[in-house]
């Protein structure tokens, strides 16, 4: 979707949702296609951009069979992950909004709005599990751990106090709804599996209007707070955006385990993932749209919010 048309759109909506939402005017059948086996000599499972091990040369080596089954794995991670993102995570800042619960008056649109996010997420919670569904049974992958992202991004709920658990809730759905790869964007018919290609073209979609929606409400809600409550949001959203871009390093060993590759091998391979700024690199990268609503709710105004990101390897001083 361009600015233009989001600079068209009132105020806290989802934009026409009735005519542009996937779960209203997409019909699509997610079944993996006939020819697959065909598609997989020239095509991925999922982006290499957001596999950066599977460049490895001992990945290389091991061959293109490997390789796939690799990202296999990483795609079944993903939709997983996604569905319980989806349920856990985004819905249940969805409600924070639709319920009142940050207690500053919501207006009608914004809460009509939050209510057909909820049906988005809930679709592509179906449409992730489906698809991850059909390629676990293709390749028997039985290792699907509760993703460890998710316990993580828990824990700052449970950390919270009572009375500062529904800004937590907000905030973690605010990061994650603002996280647009540009990777992603990129993605063309012709380098994915037409299947995992339609899913992510119109999941995106959808992304892009829920960026757009989350970003205002985040301007509304700095607007309305207090100091001390803005001190707070500024520290939960330093753990939160951190907590977004960690790898789940036991679960990337026990992947790389299931092709052959022993323990000092994997080791090698991931290594990249975790050099002390490989982390922060990735949240320049695949948070620059979170920051740029941060920017536009003058977030970044305040010297010491700046000092506290930069210093953390986020943003430039």
């Amino acid at each position: 979707m361009s600015d233009s048309t989001f600079l068209q759109t009132p105020r806290y909506t989802l934009g026409d949702w009735d005519n542009k939402a996937t779960v209203r005017v997409r019909k699509n059948d997610y079944r993996l296609p006939d020819d697959l086996k065909q598609q997989l000599t020239s095509r991925d499972w999922f982006p290499p951009a957001f596999i950066p091990y599977i460049e490895h040369p001992l990945i290389g080596r091991a061959g293109r069979s490997i390789a796939q089954r690799l990202a296999a794995n990483h795609l079944v991670y993903f939709l997983d992950y996604t569905t319980v993102l989806e349920h856990q995570v985004v819905n249940r800042a969805v409600e924070i909004i639709v319920h009142g619960d940050l207690a500053v008056t919501i207006p009608r649109q914004m809460k009509t709005a939050a209510l057909q996010l909820y049906t988005d997420e809930g679709y592509h919670a179906l449409f992730s599990n489906e698809v991850a569904e059909q390629i676990a049974a293709l390749y028997d992958i039985r290792d699907r751990p509760f993703p460890r992202r998710i316990d993580r991004l828990l824990g700052v709920i449970e950390a919270a106090s009572p009375a500062d658990r529904s800004l937590a809730w907000f905030l973690l759905g605010f990061v994650s709804e603002t996280i647009i790869a540009k990777e992603l964007l990129a993605i063309t018919r012709e380098s994915l599996v037409s299947t995992v290609y339609r899913m992510l073209s119109n999941h995106l979609e959808d992304e892009a209007r829920h960026s757009r929606y989350f970003s205002e409400v985040f301007q509304y809600l700095w607007a309305a707070m207090a100091s001390t409550q803005r001190d707070l949001a500024a520290r939960m959203l330093l753990e939160i955006i951190g907590l977004y871009f960690e790898p789940d390093v036991p679960w990337l060993m026990r992947s790389l385990a299931s092709v052959g590759f022993d323990e000092q091998s994997s080791q090698r391979i991931i290594d990249g993932l975790r050099q002390p700024d490989a982390h922060a690199r990735r949240i320049r990268s695949g948070a620059a749209s979170t920051f740029a609503a941060m920017r536009k709710a003058s977030f970044f105004d305040s010297e010491h919010n700046r000092r506290l990101f930069s210093q953390a390897g986020f943003i430039d001083d």
